[in-house]
């Protein structure tokens, strides 16, 4: 059985793409940064974290589970850009961003009860130079404020990417192909429902 460690509707939307039957996980992991680590090690440390947890959450089950657990962080130098806290926090992380080209780091944990599996994808994204009453306006819209580096490439801020080279779904919150990949690797079924269905069931 697969699980998914989340409470991203993203995700979840991501993860039906693929047509595997899964369920959702509600949990809370902790997002801090230890101090010298590197972003890459820090977002596929918080991956694990997740599937590990969920892993614990779904002990004592009839069947075998797998859980996936995924963090996506935006970055930009060694400044790691997470969800921002208020409307300002947004607007600094979207004026840091804008003019430049950042990656946008996503990890992926497979974590069964004997095995664990990762991959992490590295993308870059480069923006445009965004004026600050275009900037004001997209934080006002709201969608900024749950999103790695406040801004989301499938909503309002696909208009500021100029130039993206890497996984556009592993922006979005969950690399596809990777973590397909993962799924096959470990012989997780497919559904005997259609993507559609599955994701308006989760």
């Amino acid at each position: 059985m697969l699980y998914l460690a989340s409470r991203s509707p993203r995700r979840s939307q991501l993860l039906a793409r693929l047509g595997r039957p899964f369920q959702t996980l509600a949990l809370e992991v902790p997002e801090v940064r230890a101090e010298g680590e590197s972003p890459r090690d820090y977002v596929l440390r918080v991956a694990t974290d997740k599937a590990r947890a969920g892993l614990a959450q779904t002990a004592g089950g009839a069947q075998a589970a797998w859980v996936l657990g995924s963090d996506t962080e935006v970055v930009l130098g060694d400044r790691v850009f997470g969800k921002p806290a208020d409307a300002a926090d947004a607007c600094a992380m979207l004026h840091a961003l804008s003019g430049r080209t950042h990656e946008v780091l996503t990890a992926v944990v497979l974590a069964g009860e004997h095995a664990l599996h990762h991959t992490l994808v590295v993308s870059e994204v480069t923006f445009a130079t965004v004026d600050a009453a275009t900037i004001a306006a997209y934080v006002a819209s709201g969608e900024p404020m749950d999103k790695a580096g406040a801004y989301a490439i499938q909503g309002g801020a696909e208009r500021f990417i100029t130039h993206l080279a890497g996984s556009h779904s592993a922006v979005m919150g969950l690399p596809l192909h990777h973590t397909d990949a993962l799924l096959a690797q470990v012989g997780l079924p497919f559904s005997t429902v259609s993507a559609t269905e599955a994701a308006a069931d989760v």
